[in-house]
């Protein structure tokens, strides 16, 4: 590519930067008259995040940086702001409610803050913070479902809030790495709520889904009822669970099993066509083996169907499926394999539809398949950065000061 990098408005700038088991992908966006066009794609193989959680900074340093450099040179453009995505199985969630009195009889600014206070008022261990106070609805008097309740007469406000706890230092760890690649943090976003903002439709959220996203090694789900977030969680089980069993099953590489995986892997053996011959690399320079298709499937349904168990009963404890109308959205990169989606609708007994990024211009050929759809979503979740919004190591004692003053709007302005 020809041209240098040349630093760009930063208030025009969208930058989302997935910290998955798999690989670190950095996004780069702005905003158009139409919304969203992405200018910038890099990602790398990461080495040092399992399960989502930071495992060793230097070797997620190094690929971070990678990552950017790719993805600059591709924007022509510096960054110096990012939104990043957490997940993993320190990610708790829960609903609460709070109710306040009603001053001057007109809810105000203030009311729907207090409201929100009083719902979030929880005790929480110590090494847990709040990461995301979503708003629900409101009731104001016996007025159920009010979903702005601004300038509305009544003497009693009930807020509906979905609150996401995370592990501190989980938080300062992501924080800590993009410091160190010369990026500050403006926000740390879900990345099962950012997945959906990329894929669900309004419609979608509105009617009731579930959003399964399956990374490499975690499945996270996020349900959505009458347009609101009502519950997160997840399984500490993804794509890479099903690369090993490969690998182990026809005794070959962790590398080769994911090549494997992607060309010719499939979930479900009644859909495949004809009795398939792949070949398979052995280790040690030994001679390559045939062997059928349906062998390879023989490895994987079972692992596909233990993850889909799994999030079945996750679905079912959350208490919510009988209010999922539209039914289930799958996205991330191991939901592209061959009859995932299939196996899915059977599993989880309600219609399942693969979803990508939608509603972003630019760069689309590129982005345009389900193991974007997290960083796609963190630029979709997000605003153009300000400079009031920068988290940085050196302040990490303020930074959740300043997560809990920005998550005091009714609109659920998030760390």
């Amino acid at each position: 590519m020809s041209g240098s990098k040349k630093p760009a408005k930063q208030s025009d700038l969208l930058v989302g930067i997935d910290f998955g088991t798999t690989k670190i992908c950095v996004v780069i966006g702005k905003m158009a008259s139409e919304g969203v066009e992405i200018i910038g794609i890099g990602k790398q193989a990461s080495l040092g995040i399992r399960k989502g959680i930071v495992v060793n900074i230097p070797s997620t340093v190094e690929a971070l940086k990678k990552a950017v450099e790719v993805a600059e040179l591709m924007a022509g453009v510096e960054i110096t702001h990012a939104q990043c995505g957490i997940a993993g199985s320190h990610i708790k969630s829960f609903n609460s409610t709070g109710v306040v009195a009603i001053k001057n009889k007109e809810v105000g600014a203030q009311d729907v803050e207090r409201a929100i206070d009083a719902a979030k008022a929880i005790a929480i261990p110590t090494d847990r913070e709040v990461l995301h106070v979503i708003s629900q609805e409101f009731t104001i008097n016996d007025h159920e479902g009010v979903k702005d309740p601004l300038g509305m007469s009544g003497v009693r406000l009930e807020s509906k809030v979905h609150v996401v706890t995370g592990n501190v230092a989980s938080a300062q760890n992501i924080i800590k790495c993009v410091n160190q690649a010369g990026i500050e943090v403006s926000d740390i976003v879900l990345e099962p709520l950012a997945s959906a903002e990329a894929v669900l439709t309004s419609d979608e959220k509105e009617l009731g889904v579930a959003l399964i996203d399956i990374g490499g090694g975690t499945t996270d789900i996020a349900i959505y009822v009458r347009g609101s977030v009502v519950y997160t969680g997840g399984v500490p089980m993804g794509g890479n669970h099903i690369t090993n069993d490969i690998a182990v099953g026809l005794r070959t590489s962790i590398q080769d099993a994911e090549r494997i995986k992607v060309a010719s892997g499939c979930a479900m053996a009644s859909l495949l066509p004809n009795e398939e011959i792949i070949e398979v690399p052995m280790m040690g320079g030994r001679k390559s083996k045939e062997i059928s298709r349906s062998v390879l499937t023989k490895i994987i349904e079972p692992r596909v169907e233990e993850i889909l168990s799994m999030v079945s009963h996750e679905i079912s404890n959350s208490g919510f499926k009988h209010l999922m109308s539209t039914g289930v959205v799958i996205t991330g990169g191991a939901s592209l394999l061959e009859g995932f989606p299939e196996l899915a609708e059977f599993i989880l007994e309600m219609p399942v539809r693969r979803g990508a990024p939608q509603g972003v211009g630019g760069l689309l050929d590129v982005v345009n398949s389900p193991m974007y759809s997290t960083a796609v979503g963190l630029l979709m979740y997000g605003k153009p950065m300000t400079s009031d919004t920068v988290f940085k190591v050196k302040d990490q004692e303020n930074v959740y000061g300043k997560v809990i003053t920005r998550m005091k709007t009714w609109l659920g302005d998030v760390f």
